[in-house]
């Protein structure tokens, strides 16, 4: 478990209060991380920030509120931190909602919810296990990654997650891209192939059936560089040609076995070199305004 939590506080149901800590469930260290470099010398660009044609320290820039063009209301750290919210500490549950009920377009990030101490695991467990016999979300707000964030509670195993849920105002509504849309009759015989196929093709998620191709081929290319080869990459089946009736279509789909892959050496343009990455900055950084 994470040596620190990313948010400790209590989750509050009426009168039952338990404190718990909030830990990030996505795994970040799974991206690969490239620089960026400057391609004549191979030295990795370092940023600064900029103000009056001048270098500031980070220490230096505080927020502000453009009101008119050009004038601000400035903000200091503290007074952001001083704003009294209800949300900072607590996750009040104001209601409940059925599991199924929020559309996955608002859910956002996932957090994990564990008690905070060994005393606080009765409670913790109780409101867990209401949650899940009663098949419901947990709804709250919470201060989070300095917002108020709207929050759905949910059981997870012998813990719970946390997933904070985008406000209707951050999400587009789909009318304007959806009402282009011909409200196209389908055909009954259509229709049955393709429940046939989902049928056919319907399976349990398992998500490590599942993993990132693209992750795969930029950690291959970076590893051929580094061997002066040229790189190994998985080819995917080649594209049939277009089939324009549809029912013809779907019987072929049917019929179908999943492609294989195979691998399959590129052919670079020109021969992969390593460039030495010197540890000094580069002279002429690109410089970054503060405003």
């Amino acid at each position: 478990m994470a040596t620190r939590p990313y948010w400790s506080g209590q989750i509050r149901l009426s009168l039952v209060s338990v404190p718990v800590n909030i830990y990030a469930a996505l795994n970040a260290a799974r991206s690969v991380p490239l620089h960026e470099i400057y391609r004549k010398t191979g030295t990795r660009v370092r940023h600064q920030y900029m103000a009056d044609d001048k270098v500031i320290d980070r220490e230096d820039i505080i927020k502000g509120y453009e009101y008119q063009k050009g004038r601000y209301v400035l903000i200091e750290p503290e007074e952001i931190q001083a704003l009294k919210l209800p949300s900072k500490n607590t996750l009040e549950i104001v209601q409940f909602v059925n599991m199924g009920e929020i559309d996955a377009l608002f859910f956002e990030k996932p957090y994990f919810v564990v008690p905070k101490d060994d005393g606080d695991e009765d409670a913790f467990a109780t409101i867990r296990e209401g949650l899940r016999k009663t098949g419901t979300y947990g709804i709250g707000q919470l201060t989070i990654g300095g917002r108020e964030r709207l929050c759905a509670l949910k059981p997870c195993g012998r813990g719970m997650m946390l997933e904070t849920i985008r406000y209707r105002d951050e999400v587009r509504k789909a009318d304007a891209y959806f009402d282009t849309i011909d409200d196209t009759a389908v055909g009954k015989q259509e229709l049955a192939l393709v429940e046939q196929l989902i049928k056919q093709k319907k399976a349990h998620f398992k998500p490590d059936q599942f993993h990132d191709h693209y992750r795969d081929a930029l950690r291959e290319l970076i590893e051929a560089k580094m061997e002066n080869r040229a790189p190994e990459y998985e080819e995917e089946a080649r594209p049939r040609g277009k089939v324009v009736n549809l029912m013809d279509a779907l019987k072929q789909s049917l019929g179908e076995a999943p492609a294989k892959r195979r691998k399959s050496k590129a052919k670079p343009k020109a021969k992969a070199k390593v460039v030495a990455i010197k540890k000094k900055p580069a002279r002429h950084p690109h410089k970054r305004k503060a405003g």
